[in-house]
């Protein structure tokens, strides 16, 4: 597969290669035309600096090195630094080991030939310190800037695995869930077919009534079972068995909070709305995980909660303070609550928004409820 030659790694050579012209142009040195053409050469060399450094790097480097042999001395134009820099640091930075000092010492021998074989001046110590301060600072720079990108991408592979357990996590606790639910669906079959086989010859009428109970309960059990076999990620068989919490169970999980020191406003429809199980259990998820998200993250640990329900949708809004603009909570957390929200949401087929107004971090979650 071609490596693909960024804008960047065009511009950076032309613009160099554009200066070196003009200053050789200007300085009028001696063999000025051969010195402009070489860099142009050395430059060009550079577009390919950051796929295959070893080989364009090195070769711009000694293709700079002609030129005392063909043209003015190096150190009379200026440019030539320029190249012989950013050939140095693309040995640091895009070589992953250390072949690139390798490179960088055939660079420095053949540098101090041209002082011993081209540059007939007198030459002592000062020489070679000064060699050494302009190839040492960018080949530093550039082993410094790729450690720097490697972390990087360390951190966001890191941030990414934690990002992906904890949505499978939360798959895993829908998964759960709604094994509960499916269960108690199909349990409930069972008992009113039950019931429907004894009526059926002394009150047809009644038994017909709970036949029908039994299809609208089994069409809502077929529902849930796509949604889960949509997430269903159980491994290890822990499906639990306690009983899925609900819309009726939020004045207890309320409680819990008060306790916790969250002074909590809620808002609640009455009488409670019947709903989907799926629905029912996921509305109590997402009310659990904006109380923690206040507790955890609010500034003066108060919140308003407020779920109200229509023939078609269960909508939830749950709002706290906030002093952070940019993240709508007083401190940062990881945002993993949020993921498995919106897994839960996006699941049901439902709307999430979450953000800041007016100095509150504001979470709106519509679920559908037809069945």
């Amino acid at each position: 597969m071609v490596a693909r030659v960024s804008r960047w790694d065009v511009l950076l050579p032309a613009g160099i290669a554009a200066l070196g012209v003009t200053e050789m142009a200007v300085l009028d040195l001696d063999g000025w035309g051969w010195g402009a053409l070489l860099e142009v050469v050395a430059c060009a060399l550079l577009v390919g600096r950051r796929h295959h450094p070893l080989v364009f790097a090195t070769l711009a480097e000694l293709v700079l090195l002609v030129i005392p042999y063909v043209g003015p001395q190096l150190d009379e134009p200026a440019v030539p630094i320029l190249v012989l820099a950013v050939s140095i640091y693309s040995l640091a930075r895009w070589v992953p080991d250390l072949r690139g000092l390798a490179a960088l010492g055939l660079v420095l021998l053949m540098l101090f030939g041209d002082y011993a074989f081209v540059d007939t001046r007198a030459h002592d110590l000062s020489d070679v310190m000064f060699v050494l301060s302009l190839v040492a600072p960018p080949y530093v720079l550039g082993r410094i800037t790729r450690r720097l990108a490697l972390q990087k991408e360390m951190l966001e592979e890191h941030q990414e695995l934690v990002r992906r357990e904890a949505v499978r996590a939360e798959r895993d606790r829908i998964a759960r869930e709604m094994h509960d639910v499916i269960a108690h669906s199909i349990s409930a079959m069972v008992v009113q077919t039950s019931a429907a086989q004894d009526l059926v010859r002394t009150d047809p009428e009644r038994a017909e009534r709970v036949l029908a109970d039994v299809a609208d309960t089994g069409r809502q059990a077929i529902a849930e079972t796509g949604r889960l076999l949509h997430v269903l990620r159980d491994d290890q068989d822990e499906l639990g068995l306690a009983p899925a919490p609900g819309l009726a169970d939020l004045p207890g999980l309320v409680a819990a909070f008060r306790e916790s020191g969250l002074a909590v406003e809620l808002d609640l429809p009455d009488p409670l709305p019947h709903l989907p199980a799926g629905v029912d259990v996921s509305a109590y998820r997402i009310v659990q995980e904006a109380l923690t998200n206040a507790l955890r993250y609010g500034t003066d640990r108060t919140t308003s909660l407020r779920v109200a329900a229509t023939p078609t949708a269960l909508s939830i809004e749950a709002t706290n303070p906030t002093d952070s603009p940019a993240g709508g909570r007083a401190s940062t957390g990881t945002g993993l609550g949020l993921l498995g929200i919106a897994e839960r949401v996006a699941l049901l087929g439902g709307q999430l928004s979450h953000g800041v107004r007016d100095g509150r971090f504001v979470l709106t979650a519509s679920l559908p409820v037809a069945t």
